[in-house]
């Protein structure tokens, strides 16, 4: 008895999916905030190791900072936040406490448990990170102009109203 053959369509060629999957990202706007977001990222990282002198910190470590609360955050929430394992979460924290932007602190609520803090070297370090943000505001305010700049605040306090699980602060509404 033969076995039925099965037909399966033809796998697009390369060239085929390279176009498709390059049209695709062209019409993609959220494509271009990815996009724009990661070079703007590395171009933060890059200038504030040239500026400050200090060690270059890696893209993990910066996605781990804003989840650090003022007051400390444990290692299992900061694991959460960032959808990583608790050995993750804890081997950046271990190189952040290297470079003496972290440090383990007793947690008041707990003798047994412990809380990831930020030191005063991370503390100026979040300081100094926002200013230089600040400066590439005006460089790009300066690029594509300040009504532009205003507009672009403005769609992006309304895209976090739509994403996240927590309204922006008051803070954030007001701007530059």
């Amino acid at each position: 008895m033969d076995t039925p053959k099965r037909t399966r369509s033809a796998a697009p060629s390369d060239a085929d999916y390279r176009a498709r999957l390059e049209a695709a990202k062209r019409e993609s706007t959220l494509q271009l905030l990815f996009k724009a977001a990661r070079l703007l990222d590395e171009r933060a990282l890059e200038r504030a190791t040239r500026e400050s002198g200090r060690p270059r910190l890696r893209r993990s470590h910066t996605s781990l900072l804003p989840h650090v609360d003022l007051d400390g955050t444990r290692i299992t929430d900061l694991a959460e936040r960032l959808g990583v394992s608790k050995q993750a979460a804890s081997q950046l924290v271990d190189d952040l406490e290297g470079l003496g932007i972290l440090a383990r602190a007793p947690d008041p609520d707990d003798a047994r448990a412990r809380r990831v803090v930020f030191t005063a070297l991370g503390r100026q370090g979040l300081l100094e990170g926002l200013e230089l943000l600040r400066d590439m505001e005006r460089e790009l305010s300066n690029a594509i102009g300040d009504e532009s700049m205003r507009e672009l605040r403005k769609s992006l306090i309304g895209i976090l109203g739509v994403v996240s699980p927590e309204p922006p602060a008051a803070t954030e509404l007001e701007g530059p």
